[in-house]
């Protein structure tokens, strides 16, 4: 059976602390209670040290501290520039949608007052026909903007419950106060 190399280099990377453990364990049996608490006493610090070790975390604190705030207002700069870069952005893009729909806004008052006057030279009974099928709200915002003789006259032609939904949505959009 072959042996695991692992298993024979241990004790022999480890042999020192072995025997410094053997030596310690040794001493301290032969010389007593004496001898160990001098050990002990060797190993911990003194009043002299714990000052200078605090001196030097109290000493280096303060530059860790500062170095900590630069690096978070380095950080705060940079979040800072992209916030401004994406408002910046941000207001490009509303004045391109506001510049949209002022010509879309503008296209539709047109459209709608070029399909005002076709309906306006148009015969009454053809009119009112062609308003009975469109949107009730459409016809009723075409109503509104013809001549009042026209609008009457092609109410006149209309079917009576059609003229009557348009009055009555006709004299609501012109009060002047919310009905709601």
């Amino acid at each position: 059976m072959s042996a695991d190399p692992h298993f024979l280099t241990w004790p022999r990377r480890n042999a020192g602390r072995i025997l410094a453990a053997v030596a310690l364990t040794t001493m301290l049996s032969a010389s007593g209670p004496a001898a160990t608490q001098s050990i002990v006493a060797a190993a911990a610090p003194t009043d002299g040290s714990e000052t200078e070790v605090e001196r030097f975390c109290s000493n280096i604190a303060d530059a860790a501290r500062d170095r900590r705030y630069a690096l978070q207002a380095q950080e705060l700069e940079t979040l800072q520039k992209d916030i401004d870069q994406r408002m910046k952005l941000l207001e490009e893009k509303r004045a391109e949608y506001e510049e949209w729909l002022k010509r879309r806004d503008d296209f539709l008052s047109k459209a709608e007052d070029n399909v005002v006057k076709i309906y306006a030279a148009m015969k009454p009974d053809a009119a009112a026909e062609r308003l009975a099928e469109v949107n009730i709200n459409v016809a009723a915002g075409i109503m509104m903007k013809l001549d009042s003789r026209k609008a009457g006259v092609i109410l006149n032609e209309m079917d009576r419950k059609a003229a009557a939904a348009l009055t009555g949505i006709m004299a609501s959009a012109a009060r002047k106060e919310d009905p709601s």
